[in-house]
């Protein structure tokens, strides 16, 4: 089910046990935890043997990000999916040393790739915590619209927090596809 996919500067592969080592020290950290819903903190070598157990289980796709120049575990994206309805559910982090540099649009964007062209799902949609606004540029980034806020939706470390609410149908993605790849043959005529 865990394809691996490439991008310009990133590769995205199925988790293995090697990677334990490194990731640990990256979803280990507290900024990390803060801006998502299901990493715990701190995140401990049974966590992380725990997560790639129910990769056995779980419809999901949930893959490594790797720097293509060096090999390097850089964070993780996923679909969590909802069969019946032809929809999942966007995730992704990126490690502290590495924000900034686009690789969470990069690697969330090939995610809405396959999950609209290899798996046909005709929504993704996806959430971040009201605080965490830099996640809503990336969604926007990625064409997907707002849909709203969930007012105190989350409780994360004894708060309730707000979710902000994004969603994008197949049919949206492949039209704005299809005129950004128009506007790049226009551009070399």
């Amino acid at each position: 089910m865990n394809p691996t996919l490439e991008t310009a500067r990133l590769r995205l592969r199925p988790y293995s046990e090697a990677d334990i080592p490194e990731l640990l020290p990256l979803i280990g950290a507290r900024e990390i935890a803060a801006t998502t819903g299901r990493i715990p903190h701190p995140y401990s070598v049974e966590d992380a043997r725990q997560f790639l157990a129910r990769m056995e289980t779980d419809p999901e796709v949930r893959l490594a990000v790797i720097l293509r120049s060096n090999g390097h575990l850089i964070g993780g994206v996923g679909l969590r999916l909802v069969e019946p309805h032809q929809q999942a559910e966007l995730g992704y982090w990126i490690g502290v040393p590495y924000w900034g540099c686009g690789y969470a649009t990069e690697a969330a964007g090939e995610m809405l790739r396959y999950g609209f062209e290899q798996l046909k799902l005709h929504r993704i949609f996806a959430n971040h915590f009201k605080n965490n606004p830099a996640s809503g540029r990336i969604l926007r980034k990625l064409g997907m619209e707002y849909e709203g806020c969930q007012h105190g939706h989350f409780r994360k470390w004894d708060q309730f927090v707000d979710l902000e609410l994004y969603g994008l149908l197949r049919q949206d993605w492949m039209s704005s596809r299809t005129a950004e790849l128009e506007r790049q043959h226009d551009s070399r005529l």
